[in-house]
């Protein structure tokens, strides 16, 4: 839900997602986006088991599927944003801490001043010790790396509006570009 109001308000041109798995969240934001009347989703990930159907869904044409590690694309995805493009990052891959950290540096430009990137399953550093959790989760996580990514980022902030149903994957990963 929080995203779809993202998406609504923000009205971006791309949205850029890492970790396309099965493809699900990449048509629902192709959807979200042919309600607006434009824009495109790059979705990357390192393994895409359903590119076919993907591409044969009705809103496969707003999508561009990029198959590799998602801190290694940053040049390709580049060449799918024209100047100007209002752009959504979504980072929804490997969920340690350093790769979050490195996907948040990598993506971070793309980003203007009033648009978002959102870092999914924050979520793990809450349910640490909840069973079939990890102990690890507290300091390997999406959460951490947010924590870090921000002492160093000030251009960027959490908007707790979007935490307001209280119930997300997402706590404190939705990151406005406020400079």
């Amino acid at each position: 839900m929080m995203m779809a109001e993202l998406i609504h308000t923000v009205r971006p041109d791309v949205i850029v997602e890492t970790g396309t798995a099965h493809g699900g969240t990449a048509v629902f934001y192709a959807s979200m986006l042919e309600l607006l009347g434009k824009g495109k989703v790059i979705s990357i990930d390192v393994s895409i088991p359903n590119r076919e159907a993907i591409a044969a869904h009705p809103m496969g044409k707003r999508i561009v599927l990029l198959q590799g590690d998602s801190v290694g694309m940053v040049d390709q995805v580049r060449s799918f944003v024209s100047p100007g493009d209002v752009v959504i990052v979504a980072l929804d891959s490997d969920h340690s801490c350093d790769h979050v950290l490195a996907e948040l540096e990598a993506y971070s430009s793309f980003v203007g001043q009033g648009s978002y990137i959102v870092a999914f399953d924050g979520v793990m550093k809450i349910l640490a010790d909840v069973h079939g959790g990890s102990h690890s989760w507290l300091y390997d996580s999406p959460a951490e790396a947010i924590e870090q990514f921000l002492a160093y980022h000030r251009e960027f902030e959490i908007d707790e509006h979007y935490n307001r149903l209280g119930i997300t994957y997402c706590p404190k990963g939705f990151l406005r570009r406020v400079a």
